[in-house]
């Protein structure tokens, strides 16, 4: 107030805010304000992983399963449903031709060398019966190259005391591994006794024989004399399809737990390798991988406490 005791003019006279409504556009509202809230909900993804996602990770694990059995008959090297002659002779099937190399030792009964012992090797091309030989050496040693890999059959056959011995077996020749562009089969051979030899009947039925037989062949039909370190390969082969199933089980394990569909078909993938008795693994493998792609994710509020304590699932 004024000293007259008059009220003071107002700031802003009203042509004057009419003047700044016109200068800025916004006009100042006439009534009360009002606030209103909106329905809308913040939602993040799910982080836990959906039903269908759970079921698939438990048919993952069964496949897991298949795949360590696998793994376990391959290092079972004496029983199960592959053996490792098997498994090098489908190898051999398809090697290219004079790519095996067989070398070894001949001994007697009593584990002393034999020298100018003879090895005859012959094998079936096509029909056609193809044959190689020579003489063991000094130490009775011996090395064919240019075979073919695959099955044949081994005859040594030694001279003494007026007889010729033939002892006779059937062979597997490894093929190429890998990278090595040769098969490499190593044996050694334990010629039995003259008294054995001259308890072998003869082959004409004779009381006497001249040459004397000791054929191992109808008991190796099955299951042939075959390099060492090759069914060593194959146990490995079975120990490594195993360490593949148990690292599958493990990322399918922490799907589960992190509710991630990635680490699920992560283990799905992993689970395809384990390649399983008659390619089973391989085959649910590529389904599960498939049905990942499937799963719902569904979203929940951000203030859903699901989320506080669990990873976003990717």
């Amino acid at each position: 107030m004024d000293e007259k005791g008059d009220e003071a003019p107002p700031l802003i006279a009203e042509e004057d805010e009419d003047y700044l409504d016109d200068l800025t556009g916004l006009a100042e509202p006439k009534s009360a304000m009002m606030f209103s809230s909106s329905t809308a909900v913040l939602t993040i993804e799910d982080p836990n992983l959906h039903p269908m996602g759970k079921a698939i990770a438990i048919f993952v694990l069964f496949i897991c399963m298949l795949g360590f059995l696998n793994g376990l008959d391959y290092a079972s090297a004496d029983s199960g449903l592959v053996r490792p002659d098997e498994f090098v002779y489908r190898l051999s099937m398809t090697a290219p031709d004079d790519t095996a190399t067989f070398r070894g030792s001949v001994s007697d009964h009593n584990g002393d060398a034999l020298a100018n012992a003879t090895v005859y090797v012959s094998w079936d091309e096509d029909g056609t019966w193809n044959y190689s030989e020579m003489k063991t050496g000094a130490s009775g040693e011996f090395e064919f190259e240019r075979l073919d890999p695959g099955l044949a059959r081994v005859d040594i056959i030694v001279e003494r005391d007026g007889k010729r011995d033939v002892f006779a077996n059937r062979v597997l020749f490894s093929p190429p591994a890998m990278i090595e562009p040769i098969g490499f089969t190593n044996l050694d051979f334990t010629v039995p006794s003259q008294e054995a030899f001259a308890e072998a009947p003869c082959s004409n039925g004779a009381d006497e024989c001249e040459i004397r037989n000791i054929d191992m062949t109808p008991g190796q039909m099955l299951h042939p004399l075959m390099d060492p370190g090759a069914a060593g390969v194959y146990i490995t082969i079975g120990f490594g399809f195993m360490g593949l199933a148990l690292i599958a089980a493990g990322f399918t394990v922490w799907a589960l737990r992190s509710g991630s569909l990635l680490v699920l078909r992560t283990a799905a993938t992993l689970s395809f390798f384990g390649m399983g008795h008659y390619y089973s693994a391989c085959l649910l493998g590529l389904v599960a991988l498939g049905l990942t792609f499937a799963v719902p994710r569904p979203r929940i509020p951000l203030t859903d406490p699901r989320h506080q304590d669990q990873p976003t699932a990717n």
